[in-house]
């Protein structure tokens, strides 16, 4: 299934849940994903994916990207951001349209002409918008995407592990403002300028980068990310419909563990320098019951402790889903009350290296005391 396009809407939820499950908890709300890919779908455009091999090497793929946290606001926020005439009648964009519009700007700047679009990461949003943009713009939509899963961090993707040039970036808010970063002198600068607009736009800005040339691509990409998300997505919703269990289901397909199994009892967070943190507390139950379960998480989820002890962190990813349907659930989404399962997913290879470790392991978090060990050599992993 190199080369897929939806052909109905069960397929686009199938996609989105898939696509949300590997976001890890963060990635976008899945709503707004079905919201920017079903209209392109019911204008009869062909919406899905090729294979990159379908494009030639020497042409321009670019990488949109939405940047900012994900945190609700607050109503003293809201209040404050009113000053800056930032209230919700005056949004000028959707994302899909902020990403079309930082795709369209990042031409004009370069003067040069796109043909092909891939995402930067798996999440319920920022990996439908990529696709439903491409097909706005009647460009093909790569299938693959540069980090896996989701991350919080630009420098977190395999373009920045393999050295490949981020800049120029060309950004545009949703209440349109526009602007533009020539070059940075490293991508953690590239990552916390993007991010600042962000902060000042009081939410996700729309950015494109990454323009490089499919030859280039192939060198860093992770194929075939899509489909997968497509294949998870309707294995959790035919689990349900035949009465099975779709959390066994989904472990099966994707040899992963089942982590833990519980309520969440405690939720802390907070909205800091344009990112989403917190921790959520999950106390056991079923085989679980006597124990406890920790998940810290910047944007998306990093690092867990059982009974207190560091357990399964990044680069694998912790992915939260609700116990009984197997929806995955975004960090924003979950409540106290909720009764929920963890899934531990091994490392995509290409962060399974010193460089892929490094730039997502607890320590890049400051959690210098714990050290990343592969989920598949712990020895705890309890089911």
């Amino acid at each position: 299934m190199s080369n897929y396009a939806f052909v109905d809407e069960v397929a686009i939820d199938d996609f989105v849940r898939g696509a949300t499950f590997f976001g890890t908890g963060g990635g976008g709300s899945p709503k707004d994903g079905l919201e920017a890919l079903k209209p392109e779908f019911k204008k009869g455009k062909n919406v899905g994916w090729v294979d990159i091999g379908e494009i030639p090497d020497s042409a321009l793929v670019v990488c949109p990207f939405m940047m900012g946290s994900i945190a609700p606001h607050t109503p003293k926020v809201k209040q404050e951001m009113a000053t800056f005439g930032l209230v919700e009648g005056k949004r000028k964009y959707m994302r899909k349209e902020g990403i079309v519009e930082a795709i369209k700007t990042l031409e004009e700047f370069t003067h040069k002409k796109v043909s092909a679009i891939i995402p930067l990461e798996l999440g319920g949003s920022n990996t439908a918008v990529a696709i439903s943009a491409a097909a706005s713009l009647g460009l093909p939509c790569i299938n693959g995407d540069y980090a896996g899963r989701a991350i919080p961090e630009i420098p977190q993707t395999t373009p920045c592990v393999f050295g490949k040039p981020l800049c120029p970036i060309a950004s545009v808010d949703l209440w349109g403002n526009k602007t533009y970063i020539e070059s940075t002198i490293s991508y953690a600068m590239a990552e916390r300028i993007g991010k600042l607009i962000s902060v000042a736009a009081y939410g996700p800005a729309a950015q494109a980068g990454f323009l490089l040339p499919v030859r280039e691509v192939k060198e860093c990409y992770i194929p075939n990310t899509l489909v997968e998300c497509l294949n998870v997505g309707s294995t959790i919703r035919k689990a349900r419909e035949t009465g099975e269990d779709p959390i066994t289901k989904v472990k099966t397909l994707l040899n992963a563990w089942i982590l833990f199994r519980g309520i969440i009892t405690e939720k802390e967070w907070r909205d800091k320098e344009g990112y989403y943190w917190g921790t959520h507390t999950i106390t056991g139950e079923k085989q679980f019951t006597g124990h406890k379960f920790k998940i810290w998480f910047k944007n998306e989820n990093h690092i867990s402790w059982i009974d207190d002890k560091p357990y399964v962190t990044s680069p694998d990813m912790l992915i939260t889903i609700d116990d009984t349907s197997g929806e995955p659930i975004p960090n924003p989404l979950i409540k106290e009350g909720d009764s929920v399962a963890v899934i531990g997913v091994r490392a995509r290879e290409q962060f399974r290296n010193e460089r892929g470790i490094n730039i997502l392991e607890p320590a890049h978090f400051g959690f210098k005391d714990i050290k990343h060990i592969p989920i598949e050599e712990l020895t705890k992993i309890v089911e």
